[in-house]
């Protein structure tokens, strides 16, 4: 079954299951709970009333409200993070059943149709719990940086019409510019593991996320400057080269981004920069 296959037999299942979800029902949220940095997890189920359309953020909000387990005992509300509500800015990342995705977007009435059913939430393991579900993504945002995932600009003052692109050009990076950090690529990626000494963040997988936007700014007319620059990144350790092909990236993608598309285009950038540079008497 093809990734697009796969999408549409999910889709598919979940507008099944929406229309089989019975009201006035409530789920049982089962959620793995850490107090801090270094602490012990433990979970805890919380029976939550769920109304039509509503989502994991609003049962969290109503579990913040009535902090009491289904064993009757009085608890802490679960912390976690959010913030546009509408699969935008990508801090709500976290794995509901198994599987890592945006719980902004996640109905309930498509994940818990039925009278007792479960959810389970937990927090992504490829980065430190700061508590319950947030977690600290300051290592995706360092791959950013680290291959320079911007236009560079000399100032602010007007320095005329940019350069021009076609509009088949203007799709494809168009594409590439929705990613919002979440997240979800690094989660499912086999070759992104954890790593909480930030002095070998600079040696470890990048991740897609980062190969991709390379990408995106190696595409546009003024940030292409420093796709050399972004190449020597990217060809180095826990560059391009690291990614194992397993593909889970494009698969759990909220977005849709092309991933493995731009992991394959970078690592041919990689390969004839290197090529030139050899040549060049550079390396």
């Amino acid at each position: 079954m093809s990734d697009a296959e796969a999408h549409a037999y999910d889709a598919d299942m979940r507008r099944a299951n929406r229309r089989k979800a019975v009201d006035g029902r409530s789920v049982i949220f089962k959620i793995k709970r850490c107090d801090g940095p270094g602490k012990p997890s433990r979970w805890e189920s919380f029976k939550v009333p769920v109304e039509e359309g509503a989502n994991v953020i609003s049962s969290l909000k109503w579990i913040a409200a009535n902090p009491v387990t289904t064993e009757g005992s009085k608890t802490t509300p679960v912390v976690w993070d959010s913030g546009c509500l509408e699969e935008v800015c990508g801090a709500c990342t976290m794995v509901i059943n198994g599987r890592v995705r945006q719980s902004c977007s996640c109905l309930i009435d498509e994940y818990a149709p039925l009278e007792g059913d479960v959810i389970t939430l937990e927090p992504m393991s490829k980065f430190p719990v700061i508590r319950d579900l947030w977690v600290d993504r300051d290592r995706l945002f360092s791959a950013l940086t680290r291959v320079k995932a911007w236009v560079p600009i000399d100032g602010t003052y007007n320095m005329g019409a940019g350069p021009k692109e076609s509009p088949e050009h203007q799709q494809m990076r168009y594409a590439l510019s929705e990613c919002m950090s979440c997240g979800c690529c690094l989660e499912a990626c086999p070759q992104y593991t954890k790593v909480e000494d930030e002095e070998k963040w600079d040696t470890s997988f990048v991740g897609a996320h980062a190969i991709s936007q390379a990408r995106l700014f190696n595409e546009h007319g003024t940030g292409k400057q420093l796709k050399g620059e972004r190449y020597d990144a990217l060809s180095g350790p826990g560059g391009v080269s690291d990614c194992g092909n397993a593909q889970n990236c494009v698969k759990v993608c909220p977005k849709g981004i092309p991933l493995t598309e731009s992991i394959g285009a970078v690592g041919r950038g990689t390969t004839i920069h290197a090529i030139k540079q050899f040549f060049q008497g550079k390396k």
